[in-house]
This record gives C-alpha cells, sequence and structure tokens, in this order.
C-alpha cells in the first residue's frame, strides 16, 4: 500500500482496471477520464490484476456500451463500464437484464444530474436513483479515498454475490476531486478476491459444450414465481458485502458499515445523507455537539439493497428527529427515495414510530452543500414547526421550501494552506494546477485537495481551482471560503467577479494585469481595493501573459503563474524543489508538442519572477469607493408438463433457476400434434437430394442412414455414394406443421414427397419416426461434404420442433446453419420472431448432438443485439477461443454488420433478418 495523488475518477479506474478483461465504454461527462485511463493503459499494454492486458472497445453509444458489456458477461469475461446522468438511463433495460441474470457486472458512475427543462453536466443523484429499481446492488463514496475503497468492495462482492454493482460518487465533486490517498497494489487486491467465486463465473459462461438456453420468453404462468427465484441471492448480499468490508478494512485499515453514526451517543437531531455532503455535516455536527447539542448523522454507504435492520441498529435510541437530505428530485412523489427508505424503515420498529422524519433536497446540479446549509437543516429540525419537504442551499421565494442559510459556519484546520485560483477557460490554469497538487502530493508529506469548477462552456468560460493542503487528511468537501491565497489570471474578472471576499485577513493576491505600479489605483475596482486594505493583503501583481507571449506561449499563462504560486508559497515546498519538479512536470506534458513548446514552457518559469512586483496597499483604499443459473433431471415432469398443461400458475419457485437459464433441446418432448396432412414418403420417386429435409423449417423431416434387414414398414432405398447402407427420408408426424414446402420444393416430376391425409398414415409414421430415432448417425463425412446442400443434412439439426410458424422463411437458415456449425456456436438473439420461437418458455429448440454438444442461445434486448453479440466475441477472444463460431440472430430488422474482421459470410435469413456468420475457419 503506498500514497498517490488522485482525483475520483483516477482512483476508481485504478480499481477497475485491475479487475476488468473486457471495457465497454461510450464518454459522457464527468465518467470520461475513467474510459479514457483504461483506454491508455490498455494501448500500453499495462496488465491487470491477472497479468492481463484487457479490452475496450468504444461503442456508438451507452445503449451499445451496455449490450457488449452484458455479451462479455454472458460469455465470461469480467467486465465493467463507466457513465453518468442519460447516459446511464440508456443503460437501464440492459441493467434489468444483468441482474435477472445473475452476471456480476460493474458499473462506475460519476452521478450527475438529467437533461429536464435544461441540460446540466454537473454532479447530484437523479441518475443513480432512476437506476435504483433495476436489482443493482448501488454503493455510494463520498470521498476520494472511498472511491478507491468502495470500487475495490463493488468487483469482489458482485463476483462472490453473482449480482450486479453500482458504485457512485458524486459527479465533479469527487470525481473531480484531487487528493492524496492510499492505494492498494494489484497483488494486494488480488489477495481479496474469492477464487472460486471467480471459478463459478467462469463455469456459467455460455458453452456450447454444455449449452443452456438464457434469456428466453415466459408468459404469465410462470414469470412471476421465476421472477422471485433470485431473492436467496439477494438476502445473502448484506453478509457478502459486511464480509468483503472487513476484509477490506483489515488490509487498509479503513473500517466502513452499510451505515455509519458519528455523533453524540445520546444524539436526538440526526441527519441521513449520503455522497460528498457527508464530510460538511460531520464537521457541523462535531461544531455543534462541541457547544451543547447532540446531533448525530448517519452516512449511508449501501443504499441497495437497503437494509432496514443494520439502519436502525446505526441509529441512537435517543433519536428524536430526523432530517433525510436527497439530492435528487422526482416531481409527483410524496418525497424523494432516502426520505422514504427511511420513512418506511422506522414503520418497521415499534420503538421509534414517534420518531419524526423530515426530508429536504440539496446539491442538484453540484449545487454547493457545506457547513452553513448542514447548520440550517439542524436549525429547521429543531424547531417546533419543521419545514417538510425543504430545500437547502438555494433561495425559493416561488414554493417557499428554501431554509435560510444567513448563519454562516467554515472550518479550517490550523495547518491548513487553502488557495483559489481564477483562470479562463483553455488559459491552462486548470491543468497547471493539477500538476501542483500532484507535485505537492507526491513529493511532500501534505495532505492535499483540488476541486476545480468550470463553466459550462469549454473555451473562455470562467474556472476557478479550489486547492487545500495539510499535514493531516481532509474529510468534508466543500468549496474553499477562507482562502490564504488568492490568484486571478485573467483582470477582466475584477469587475465581475467578488474574489477577494473569501480572502483571509493577512492573506495573499496574486493579480495576472498589463498594468504598471502606478495605474492600479485607477484600474483597480474600489471593491477590490477596499477589501485588500481592510484584509491587509499581501497585493502581487505580474505580468504574465506578456510574458508567456515572449517566450512563445501565446497567451498561456500557465506556466509562470504556476511558478509564481510556488514562489509566493515556500511554506508548502521550497521554492528551488518546488520548481525543480515543475520543470519535470512540464517535460513530461508537453513531451508531444515538441521540444520548442517544452523549452519556452521551461523558460517561462525561470523567468516568470522577473515580472513579479510586490504592491504596498494604501491605507486609503479601506474606504475606496464607499460613496460614490436447474439442471435437466426431472425437468420435463416437474417444469414442463404443468406449463404444457396450463398448470404453470401452480409452480414453485423453486422449480426455476434463478438467473432464467433453462436447458436446450427440449422442444423434442413437448409434440405439437399432428396437423391435417402429412408428407408421405414415395421412396420410388426419391433422387435422394435431401432438398426437402434443408427447407423444412421446423426439422421435422430428415433423411436416414442405415444397413441390416428394415423393420416392418421402415424400408429404404439403396443409398447414392454409401452403397453399404440404406437411404430413407422420414418424417416427424407429431412435430410437423403441415405446411408442404418439403413437398413443393422436391424437383423430380414425380413427387417423391405428397401431402397425405394425416389419419392415413399417422400410426405407422409415429412408429417409424421412434425407430429412426433409434439409429446409430452414420459419419459421411468422406462421402459428401458438410457445406453442401445434401452432406449438411446428413448431420443432425440442433435447432428442431420450434415453434416457429407453419412454412416460416426464417427457421430454416438457423436450422441449417446448426447442422454446419453448430457444436460450437453462441447466439446473440434480439427481440422478435427469432427470439420467440427459439426461446419460449417452456421449452427450447435448440439442441445438442451426442457429445452434450449445441448451440448456446442468449436474447439481449430489441435494440443490441450486434453489440451483444460483439461483446461475446470480444469476450472469446479475450479467453483464447477464437475457434468458436458467433453469430446473430436478428429480430424484426436487419441484424448490424459489426464490422468484425472474421466476417467471412453474411446470409440472408428471410426478407427481414440477416444472420452475421463470425469464424475465421468457416
Amino acid at each position: 500500500m503506498n500514497k498517490k495523488t488522485l482525483d475520483g475518477n483516477g482512483a476508481t479506474a485504478y480499481v477497475a482496471y485491475a479487475f476488468s478483461e473486457i471495457f465497454a465504454i461510450y464518454p459522457i461527462t464527468p465518467s470520461t477520464p475513467m474510459a479514457e485511463l483504461c483506454d491508455k493503459w490498455a494501448s500500453e499494454g499495462k496488465p491487470n490484476a491477472f497479468l492481463k492486458t484487457p479490452k475496450v472497445v468504444e461503442m456508438q453509444s451507452e445503449a451499445g456500451a451496455s449490450g457488449v458489456l452484458h455479451g462479455a458477461l454472458t460469455a465470461g469475461a469480467l467486465a465493467t463500464t463507466f457513465t453518468a446522468s442519460q447516459g446511464l438511463l440508456l443503460m437501464i433495460p440492459e441493467m434489468y437484464k444483468l441482474a435477472g441474470e445473475l452476471l456480476p457486472a460493474v458499473f462506475h458512475v460519476s452521478a450527475r444530474s438529467l437533461s429536464t427543462h435544461a441540460r446540466c453536466i454537473f454532479g447530484d443523484h437523479q441518475d443513480v436513483m432512476a437506476c435504483r429499481q433495476t436489482g443493482f446492488a448501488m454503493l455510494c463514496a463520498s470521498t476520494v479515498q472511498e472511491t478507491h475503497d468502495f470500487a475495490l468492495v463493488s468487483h469482489l462482492c458482485a463476483l462472490e454475490s453473482s449480482l450486479p454493482f453500482l458504485h457512485f460518487f458524486d459527479g465533479f465533486r469527487t470525481s473531480h476531486e484531487t487528493a492524496k490517498i492510499e492505494v492498494l497494489d494489484y497483488a494486494e487486491m488480488l489477495g481479496l478476491l474469492d477464487e472460486r467465486a471467480l471459478a463459478h463465473f467462469r463455469n456459467r459462461a455460455l458453452n456450447p459444450d454444455a449449452p443452456v438456453c438464457r434469456g428466453t420468453a415466459q408468459n404469465f404462468d410462470v414469470y412471476f414465481q421465476n421472477r422471485e427465484a433470485c431473492n436467496p441471492y439477494y438476502s445473502a448480499l448484506p453478509d457478502i458485502i459486511k464480509g468483503v468490508f472487513k476484509r477490506v478494512g483489515a488490509l487498509t485499515g479503513r473500517t466502513y458499515a452499510p451505515f455509519e453514526f458519528v455523533g453524540d451517543e445520546n444524539a436526538e437531531l440526526i441527519i441521513v445523507m449520503m455522497g460528498s455532503g457527508v464530510g460538511a455535516v460531520e464537521e457541523t455536527v462535531e461544531h455543534l455537539n462541541a457547544n451543547g447539542k447532540k446531533t448525530g448523522l448517519v452516512k449511508v454507504r449501501l443504499y441497495r439493497p437497503f437494509l432496514a435492520t443494520e439502519f436502525l441498529s446505526a441509529l441512537p435510541k435517543t433519536c428524536k428527529k430526523i432530517a433525510v437530505l436527497d439530492r435528487t428530485k422526482e416531481s409527483g412523489a410524496l418525497g424523494e427515495p432516502l426520505f422514504l427508505d427511511v420513512s418506511a424503515t422506522l414503520k418497521t420498529d415499534e420503538a421509534r414510530k414517534d420518531v419524526a422524519v423530515i426530508g429536504g433536497r440539496y446539491g442538484l446540479g453540484s449545487k454547493e452543500f457545506n457547513p452553513a446549509c448542514a447548520l440550517a437543516v439542524f436549525k429547521n429540525l429543531e424547531s417546533q414547526t419543521p419545514k417538510h419537504p425543504f430545500s437547502v442551499g438555494i433561495t425559493d421565494d416561488v414554493s417557499g421550501l428554501s431554509l435560510d442559510i444567513t448563519e454562516k459556519l467554515c472550518f479550517s484546520k490550523s495547518d491548513e494552506i487553502a488557495c483559489k485560483f481564477y483562470g479562463l477557460g483553455s488559459d491552462g490554469t486548470v491543468g497547471a494546477n493539477k500538476n501542483a497538487v500532484k507535485i505537492i502530493g507526491d513529493s511532500t508529506d501534505l495532505f492535499v485537495q483540488a476541486y476545480f469548477c468550470y463553466d459550462s462552456r469549454k473555451s473562455g468560460g470562467t474556472t476557478v481551482s479550489h486547492l487545500r493542503f495539510s499535514k493531516s487528511p481532509f474529510r468534508s468537501s466543500y468549496l474553499v471560503e477562507n482562502a490564504d491565497f488568492i490568484a486571478c489570471h485573467d483582470p477582466s474578472y475584477l469587475e465581475r467577479v467578488d474574489m477577494l471576499s473569501s480572502l483571509k485577513t493577512g492573506g495573499t493576491f496574486l493579480l495576472n494585469c498589463p498594468w504598471e505600479k502606478d495605474e492600479l489605483s485607477s484600474r483597480l475596482p474600489a471593491p477590490v481595493k477596499r477589501q485588500l486594505a481592510q484584509k491587509r493583503a499581501k497585493f502581487y501583481v505580474a505580468d504574465g501573459t506578456k510574458l508567456a507571449e515572449e517566450v512563445g506561449l501565446k497567451g498561456r499563462t500557465s506556466a509562470v503563474m504556476q511558478a509564481l504560486f510556488f514562489l509566493l508559497n515556500e511554506s508548502i515546498m521550497p521554492y528551488e524543489r518546488a520548481v525543480a519538479l515543475l520543470k519535470e512536470t512540464l517535460r513530461s506534458t508537453f513531451k508531444n508538442k515538441g521540444e520548442r513548446v517544452v523549452n519556452a514552457n521551461l523558460l517561462a518559469v525561470d523567468r516568470a519572477s522577473e515580472t513579479l512586483e510586490n504592491i504596498d496597499v494604501p491605507t486609503a483604499w479601506k474606504s475606496a469607493g464607499l460613496k460614490d443459473e436447474k439442471t435437466e433431471r426431472g425437468y420435463f415432469a416437474d417444469f414442463i408438463r404443468p406449463v404444457l398443461r396450463l398448470e404453470g400458475d401452480g409452480l414453485p419457485v423453486s422449480a426455476f433457476n434463478a438467473d432464467g437459464s433453462v436447458p436446450t433441446g427440449t422442444t423434442k418432448l413437448e409434440k405439437h400434434g399432428a396437423p391435417q396432412l402429412l408428407p408421405k414418403w414415395i421412396k420410388e420417386n426419391c433422387i435422394q437430394c435431401n432438398q426437402c429435409t434443408f427447407v423444412c423449417p421446423h426439422a421435422c423431416i430428415r433423411p436416414f442412414l442405415f444397413s441390416g434387414e428394415p423393420q416392418k414398414g421402415f424400408d429404404g432405398i439403396p443409398a447414392i455414394g454409401v452403397k453399404e447402407y440404406t437411404f430413407r427420408i422420414q418424417v416427424s408426424p407429431l412435430d410437423c406443421m403441415g405446411c408442404g414446402v418439403c413437398a413443393d420444393v422436391c424437383p423430380t416430376k414425380e413427387k417423391a414427397l405428397v401431402m397425405t391425409a394425416t389419419h392415413e398414415i399417422l400410426d405407422a409414421e409415429t412408429e417409424n419416426w421412434k425407430i429412426a430415432e433409434g439409429l446409430k448417425r452414420v459419419d459421411v463425412s468422406q462421402k459428401f461434404k458438410r457445406d453442401g446442400v445434401k452432406g449438411s443434412q446428413f448431420f443432425p439439426p440442433l435447432f428442431e420442433f420450434s415453434y416457429a410458424c407453419s412454412g416460416c422463411g426464417e427457421t430454416p437458415y438457423i436450422k441449417v446453419l446448426t447442422q454446419l456449425f453448430g457444436e460450437r456456436t453462441v447466439i446473440a438473439n434480439a427481440t422478435g420472431c427469432s427470439s420467440i420461437y427459439g426461446a419460449s418458455a417452456p421449452t427450447c429448440p435448440y439442441a445438442k448432438n451426442e457429445n452434450g454438444q449445441g448451440p448456446a442461445w442468449a436474447s439481449s434486448l430489441f435494440e443490441d443485439n450486434a453489440e451483444f453479440g460483439l461483446g461475446m466475441r470480444l469476450a472469446y477472444d479475450f479467453r483464447g477461443e477464437n475457434g468458436r463460431s458467433v453469430w446473430i440472430v436478428g429480430g424484426d430488422g436487419w441484424a448490424y454488420d459489426i464490422g468484425f474482421g472474421g466476417l467471412d459470410h453474411v446470409l440472408s435469413l428471410g426478407e427481414r433478418v440477416r444472420i452475421l456468420v463470425l469464424d475465421s475457419e468457416v
């Protein structure tokens, strides 16, 4: 374990990379850096914890990324994604599938607001709250350190529980906050992994050697019961999470619980919340309790499943009132999600029935939440008639729900140095500050915290960097309000921004401006002059813009101003050492830009001090301007038969596999019943072309080869090409749909197949089918090519007796594909006809050969089967199983050409469906 200076995204990506094999990504602010980092590391060949380089694939949308993720997990690869906002919402359909199929996906989400009346890229919990019903476990980190720890907990718990995890943290406030944290190396992390859980996950992967069918269509009689079959997994989850928390705690020294209480053990007034705001409340609780109050805070770490018993255990028995803070808004609801969960939980405890609960909203769109806000919530809670619902952090003069925040609170450590930088978007200020924080965090014993406020504009907007340094860790996340040092990198802000109100008395103000010393009095706005004087500020000016131009940086002042920051803050780090490290960082940062750019930045650092000038603040300025996955045993008797008898309503939950998987090759047990007409084989007319069996939509008519004396009624003709055998065409009368396609396609003048009244031949053909089924298959691969029309039909179809419509034009293509290479086929199926006739409960038409091999099938969603299939293929490629073929069946629409290098065949399936065959051997 060692210390690193990282932001929340970086800390999360570091852990995610360790336990992932496939990353399916699509960039969306503010989660993009996580995906970018993993992509960068993979491109550099960096190994994960398993000493393999993960595969990163960027899709066309978040919906596509979730489809790839689903496919990869279905095929046995550990897969991860990163997202936020509507990007996460586009993944919700797949999230239900992932949870329902018990797949250990991990989503890392930098929680962000949703586009409603306007687009907002900033942080709150609206997106994750829209996913709370999907079946994902939801774990919330409130600090950069926790993003590292909870990312680890999420990956470990997902694998051990077979349930997907959504690990979230506040967008920007935590995702982009930089801090010095303790990180585990990959060997230490791997030591925490449950290898049996990993093996269990691998063994559940779709595999043609042991095929199952997953993602079936179920009707009203059985869906409910199967939906309840996953309950034991969720019941086991709390203990798994607590166990992982304990193991991680033993290794790191940091202990966590689903709910954590801090405050007076006899607390009467309590706030319940989760996310980055907990630090501000914790500081406020300490302040209030030190002044005779009895307050407390319950930090929500595990939001889903919401553990009522654990919550009640964390709540002091003395609690009289609770204020629940939600960072989301659900218009029309009785209250926000966390408030409703807490209220419902209290109703389960007779002893807590008199506890009053109120709810409020805070922090939407990254609205600031600080100790003053926390104090206002406690004051509202303490009143005789507390406002409910309420909002805090804004002034609501329309609904009148907001709390008054007139009383300010500001907590800072005695050794803390707080700094603020006002920059112009694209001027390099933010990048430079990130470099400075990393230098200080990695090169000194100081702990660091950095947060960057951005304007929504990419270039030319206002940026404010908030930096803190201290000998002890930071636990709260809110903006700097009492700054020791403030730098203004663009003088135009002086007229627009009140930046000096947060400067401490005796603090330092650095202004980048082109003005001469004697111009300042007339150039500086009166409020600026007044605050400088009243705060007795140390005032410095520098023309960083002019110097940047002189050295060839064309207005990018970051190197100059960063050097001056170090020069004016030697208490943080000696200047000479800081400059040496800054130059090293600049060389690394700009090496791809060329030697000229690197040298220009180095020269800017060297000459920075030349432009710095100390200004004596006149006393007169004080008054300036004051005026002015189940097995097959008993499966038919226990499951199929009851459903076929319409008795499925009585099936218990135990009759189902929790992930919805069912055995393949079960339609042969079902039997449709005979149609009015059946094809009768006229052997004298047969030329043994096998075209009739080739086109049969339901694999109900087949060619058979046998030797020896024929049984009564079961005879044939000498087989062409294999004279030692007898050839026969046989129909399965109880599976035939009577469409007559076989008779129609027969090419002989005198038809070898004649549609005949069923009652005339049913008994005989039923018996003949039984005989045919008992024949040993003859290997004709040396006589007939498997990929020819005739030769292919001597291979058993591994797609049979489906419930496709009589005469279906799609299913013959699927059937012949399984005859060509069904023993090594994995199918990613879209929603539509192919998913209904391909996997409708209680039976599955995909079958196994004599070795137990056959197509393994799964469906995702209507719109993403191509991505789903791509995810599978990526997983097999990654696992070294390139010999497998993967084909993708479209539903009611064309399947996508996914642009795979191994694409050899594109076969048309009817008029509306295309099959893509992905196999370099075909």
